[in-house]
């Protein structure tokens, strides 16, 4: 059996790939090594975005749970954040959430915490695929009272907006647009931006399974960025499918994303002597233009792989209490242990807010450099390593850019294809770059 966890727990196509028998296994798997722990009768919470599958794979995950043994605290619809909060904030032993987050509706996942709401390590994950995989997993079940049982508990999730609505500031004053994306952040999103003080106007707010990131959204804020202009708001929020990203518009219509957010936060912690060690973490596909900007500010940038667990993993060990990625995941690590995109915006709004400045003044702390990013299908990704064109290819487009440019080349990690990215100063270097090495990538590592 291949490995089933990614690097954001499970997902896949629904009742394909995430099937409810799968979901009753890992419930049954979860609740097993919970109780190698030593946890005798444990205590799991569960929640769901609103897609279609979801409550179909919430019922087999809790039926699951209670079949090995395990209490199931379910929270219903909410944001992936609101899950890891509970898990850490409670006596719970672990948190599951059922999400595909921006991926459209048909696809589904599945991801786990640890009673500390961070994600689960791969020591883990390795254990709980180990018993669906090993005879005679169902040996031993429960019986009688020792069933676990599946109950209701929607006050976790007030106990989660009152941690959000304590971070931010007043925000009377400020307009602001909230694209739900038909998901998680539906009801949540507008009423912790309400709480803080801010008039909302929401938008893809009402779901109904089918319509979850369906052009709209952080992945689609072209509405967001529409509706804003026409209402005259100060500020566009747009989140995804279960609320753990965001996306900001400023007041022109301006897309905001991750990258400019995330160095917003770097410079009012760093003004305020709140960033530890004066340093941040995120990815190697941010912008240049973050870290020059983060240079000139005296802030260090700790670069990791592609996927907010890497980054997390350098938060952790680096001590570190902000980072994220371009596409908007931002972590708060002292004021939450996941992603969380709700969070992120009230701190985004409340930076707006004290400092009495609009968004379209405040993204000018970084200047993005022209980004161009090619996806080449078709091709044989494992030979990436040892092909001495592709490198020499590279290497000119490097050599050309010197030191006003960059160049990234890597495989996918769940497609048959090679990414090229490239920047420069100029969106036409970065074009000539990006298909230069694309080219040499096609015809070099060509798929037999």
């Amino acid at each position: 059996m291949p490995r089933i966890f990614g690097t954001d727990g499970i997902r896949g196509r629904a009742n394909v790939d995430v099937t409810p028998e799968l979901a009753l296994q890992l419930g049954r798997a979860v609740a097993r090594v919970l109780r190698e722990e030593g946890h005798g009768r444990p205590e799991v919470v569960v929640g769901r975005d609103p897609r279609w599958s979801s409550p179909m794979l919430e019922d087999a995950l809790a039926a699951g749970l209670a079949s090995g043994g395990a209490d199931v605290r379910s929270l219903g619809v909410v944001a992936t954040p609101v899950v890891a909060h509970a898990a850490a904030a409670t006596e719970v032993q672990a948190g599951a959430m059922i999400s595909a987050s921006h991926n459209p509706m048909a696809d589904n996942g599945i991801k786990f915490f640890g009673h500390d709401g961070f994600k689960l390590t791969d020591a883990e994950e390795d254990r709980i695929e180990e018993l669906l995989t090993q005879p005679g997993r169902d040996h031993g079940r429960p019986v009688g009272d020792e069933v676990g049982q599946i109950v209701e508990d929607h006050a976790l999730v007030d106990d989660w907006a009152d941690s959000v609505v304590s971070v931010g500031v007043d925000l009377a004053g400020l307009t602001v647009v909230v694209d739900a994306a038909n998901g998680s952040a539906s009801a949540l999103g507008p009423e912790v931006y309400r709480r803080l003080g801010a008039t909302v106007i929401p938008i893809h707010a009402d779901p109904d399974g089918r319509n979850i990131n369906l052009d709209c959204g952080s992945t689609h804020p072209q509405s967001l960025i529409d509706a804003v202009v026409s209402h005259g708001a100060d500020v566009g929020i747009a989140h995804d499918g279960d609320a753990d990203r965001l996306v900001a518009v400023d007041h022109r219509g301006v897309e905001v994303d991750g990258d400019v957010i995330l160095a917003i936060l770097a410079r009012d912690a760093h003004e305020s002597g709140s960033l530890p060690h004066d340093t941040v973490a995120t990815t190697v596909m941010t912008n240049l233009g973050f870290r020059r900007a983060m240079r000139d500010l005296g802030i260090g940038v700790e670069l990791t792989r592609v996927g907010d667990r890497y980054v997390m993993e350098a938060m952790r060990s680096g001590g570190l209490t902000l980072g994220g990625e371009q596409s908007g995941h931002l972590i708060a690590l002292d004021h939450s242990t996941t992603g969380d995109g709700i969070l992120s915006a009230a701190m985004l709004l409340s930076t707006i807010a004290a400092a009495g400045v609009p968004l379209a003044e405040l993204r000018t702390v970084m200047t993005r450099l022209p980004q161009v990013l090619i996806n080449v299908a078709g091709v044989d990704k494992h030979r990436l390593a040892d092909a001495a064109h592709v490198e020499d290819v590279i290497a000119k487009v490097t050599d050309d850019l010197g030191d006003d440019g960059r160049v990234l080349v890597r495989p996918s990690g769940t497609e048959a294809l090679i990414r090229v990215m490239v920047e420069a100063v100029t969106e036409d270097d970065a074009q000539a770059g990006a298909r230069a090495i694309a080219d040499a990538v096609r015809t070099t590592l060509a798929s037999a």
